[in-house]
């Protein structure tokens, strides 16, 4: 066995050995969302060490939750779930959901700007956005170390999520202390009032700096308001967003 067990036949018991190891829900969660590559799970979690995301997706393999099959060119893997991995979707969604309304407050070395551009570039309105090619840049104060900025390029229906300049140029540029934006994000703020206010600046074209709200389809948990802590909203009726 690749993780310690309980050493009970609790079918939770069971389950927690294999789901509660330090990342596993993350990692699984990523082959969820549709990451089928190493590369691209990684960039899910990209706090996770390269070794220790193989050791994890190779743990759940052994549990009968993905399975690994070589490409055809013979350079690395893919990785899809079984039967049993898919049934976890709507147990995972439940715990973020919860993690949404009650987790702890967020912390400054919480607030990574590498999965804020991950998680971002999984939800722009692409239908929204005009046909031609769109370059984003975010910037922000506030983070705990390292990448301050990043940028989301937009072609052809596609998301490109690029954390070091693309050498393209920018057409809408966003700039915010990091945590306003992420609490915007989580729908905690209130993304619309925040441009508004200038707390999350926006330079562009009148066209763009007027669309953006809408390209922007925030995380997929904005919808549930948040319901203890300190946080901005904490408590409070959630805001719909509207347009």
């Amino acid at each position: 066995m690749p993780y310690k067990g309980y050493g009970q036949y609790c079918p939770l018991a069971l389950a927690a050995e294999v789901l509660c190891e330090r990342w596993t829900l993350l990692v699984i969660s990523r082959v969820i969302d549709g990451c089928t590559r190493f590369n691209e799970i990684h960039r899910g979690v990209p706090k996770i060490s390269a070794t220790l995301l193989s050791q994890r997706l190779s743990s759940l393999e052994h549990a009968g939750l993905i399975t690994r099959r070589a490409l055809e060119n013979g350079r690395g893997f893919s990785y899809e779930l079984t039967d049993a991995g898919r049934e976890l979707d709507p147990i995972i969604m439940s715990l973020a959901v919860w993690g949404q309304k009650w987790s702890r407050d967020m912390e400054t070395e919480d607030l990574d700007p590498a999965f804020l551009a991950w998680s971002m570039h999984t939800r722009l309105n692409v239908e929204a956005m005009p046909a031609h090619r769109i370059v984003m840049e975010f910037a922000f104060s506030g983070t705990h170390k390292g990448l301050s900025r990043f940028w989301l390029v937009v072609e052809d229906g596609r998301v490109d999520m690029c954390l070091k300049y693309p050498g393209l140029e920018v057409d809408v540029a966003i700039s915010s202390d990091i945590r306003r934006f992420v609490e915007a994000w989580r729908g905690i703020r209130d993304l619309r009032s925040e441009i508004a206010s200038g707390q999350v600046s926006v330079s562009g074209s009148t066209a763009y700096r007027r669309a953006l709200p809408d390209w922007l389809m925030l995380s997929a948990l904005a919808q549930f308001p948040r319901q203890t802590g300190n946080e901005a909203g904490a408590g409070e009726p959630h805001i719909a967003r509207t347009g």
